[in-house]
């Protein structure tokens, strides 16, 4: 009996400490599951606090600024063509400077209380705080370059030609960017007026070149700098006098910057201007010469220009002749496409010794519109005359050869290596339009031959690689256009077709 109690009591001390044992454990997990779940809570709160928002990549140009896409790029060639050829044939040298100036080259001529200054330009300090500014316009530039490079000591007048992008942060619209390209004539050394009539007259070259015909320039005269201080006084007082009709933020420039009203297009304000003195009227004796001497050079070239007594361009570093040049189109309405004037004081003001100096710019993305609103000759590229195809790697490698010695040859060739298809390299051959079509497959890449195709009458021979040149240019003489012939004047186009031959 004892023994059976003491076994039976074993059994449930045993049976207890399971318990126990099972408890502690549970317990024990709880509190680590606790401590993990802590922990992961933790991690999750850190990395939350971790993460950055990414912002989402625009896949869109920046307001203002665009891309000018390869169907565009006709125009745009013809442009910088006909502009680079009349700087050549006028002795102008380019010059190219950099997009980037420091600020004051820029605030001490134009004027700091002017627009461009005050609101249009991209301003900023490099990581070495020097202020510097995106190029608002080309003409402070084009200067800085003359007196750093010591160009007054080259024979007078230098001729300067510059093409490049320039920027404004100005309200984008129809032919108007933040970023726009420009293409500028700049003269300096001569204060002759015949130079500001040449200027003119080359502005007005371009634009029949481009076949913008029907255009007209607006030509005026602002004085030196002198004269136009006192014409000033009378503007602002004049100014003041109709204050109250004028609109608020024209009243905040009467006595800072009077001149820039004149360019308003509101109509309540054009009204006020048209009782405005003129600056015309408030020449001095040279100036007054010089403008009278540059209209009747005008006249002898017979260049369409107006008088506009109120024309300023906005800049304080012009003196005497200021223009614009406008497109109009068949309901009389103008389209500015560029302007310039004389700017005498501008190289003093940057100082170096005073130096003459005239110069004109052209927007080119205002050319541009124009040109396609009128639908003008955009420019062709040339086109190649041989096409060069081939299949299989071997042949490729032996084209790629050939194709440098067709080129430096001077024959314009064509090719597609990234394709394998020998049917769609001869419909790409057909479709360009090419006299010869070689061809290297894989056995004549073993050979050491290929084959020259006429394209135009289908006969083909096979040449080694090494005579490749004389075979295709054989085959470029043997494509004769033949004239048709008819009763009345066969035989003039039997002449025609012999001299063909003969070529």
């Amino acid at each position: 009996m004892a023994a059976t109690t003491k076994k039976t009591a074993t059994k449930g001390t045993k049976k207890m400490a399971k318990s126990v044992i099972k408890k502690a454990a549970s317990k024990a997990a709880t509190k680590v599951a606790t401590k993990k779940g802590a922990a992961t809570k933790k991690t999750s709160t850190s990395s939350k606090k971790d993460v950055v928002a990414i912002e989402p990549v625009l896949l869109q140009c920046v307001k203002g600024m665009r891309d000018i896409l390869p169907g565009e790029q006709s125009y745009w060639q013809q442009a910088r063509k006909v502009l680079e050829y009349e700087a050549e044939e006028y002795g102008f040298g380019r010059i190219d400077v950099p997009v980037i100036e420091y600020e004051n080259t820029f605030t001490q001529p134009i004027g700091k209380s002017t627009e461009m200054i005050e609101r249009e330009v991209y301003a900023f300090k490099t990581r070495g705080r020097e202020n510097v500014l995106l190029r608002p316009d080309f003409t402070p530039s084009i200067a800085r370059a003359y007196l750093q490079h010591s160009m007054n000591m080259f024979t007078q007048p230098i001729k300067l030609f510059s093409t490049g992008r320039s920027y404004r942060y100005d309200r984008p619209a129809e032919g108007r960017y933040r970023e726009f390209h420009q293409a500028n004539y700049d003269i300096y050394g001569e204060e002759d007026p015949v130079l500001d009539a040449q200027v003119i007259q080359i502005a007005y070259r371009v634009l029949q070149k481009l076949g913008i015909k029907n255009v007209q320039f607006q030509v005026n005269s602002i004085g030196t700098q002198e004269s136009r201080a006192q014409y000033k006084d009378l503007l602002t007082s004049y100014f003041l006098s109709k204050k109250n009709k004028l609109p608020s933020k024209y009243r905040d420039i009467i006595e800072k910057d009077p001149m820039r009203i004149f360019d308003s297009k509101d109509e309540k304000v054009m009204q006020v201007c048209v009782g405005a003195p003129q600056a015309i009227d408030h020449l001095d004796k040279e100036s007054r010469d010089h403008f009278k001497n540059l209209l009747e050079y005008l006249d002898e070239l017979d260049l369409p220009y107006m008088i506009n007594p109120t024309l300023n361009r906005g800049m304080d570093y012009y003196t005497r002749t200021v223009f614009e040049v406008y497109a109009i189109d068949e309901k009389g309405l103008r389209h500015a496409l560029g302007g310039g004037g004389r700017y005498d004081d501008l190289i003093e003001n940057l100082g170096g010794e005073p130096t003459p100096a005239i110069g004109f710019g052209f927007g080119i993305d205002r050319l541009v519109l124009e040109m396609k609103r009128l639908k003008t000759k955009s420019y062709k590229p040339p086109q190649p005359k041989v096409y060069l195809a081939q299949l299989g790697d071997l042949a490729k490698k032996k084209s790629l050869k050939i194709f440098a010695e067709i080129e430096n040859a001077g024959i314009l060739v064509a090719e597609s290596f990234g394709r394998g298809n020998l049917m769609e390299q001869m419909e790409q051959a057909q479709k360009i339009g090419v006299e010869v079509t070689l061809i290297i497959g894989q056995k004549e890449a073993l050979d050491g031959t290929a084959i020259v195709k006429n394209m135009h009458t289908g006969t083909q021979e096979t040449v080694t690689q090494e005579s490749v040149i004389n075979a295709v240019k054989s085959a470029m003489k043997k494509h004769v256009v033949v004239k048709k012939v008819n009763k009345r004047d066969g035989k003039k186009d039997d002449k025609k077709a012999r001299k063909s031959q003969k070529k």
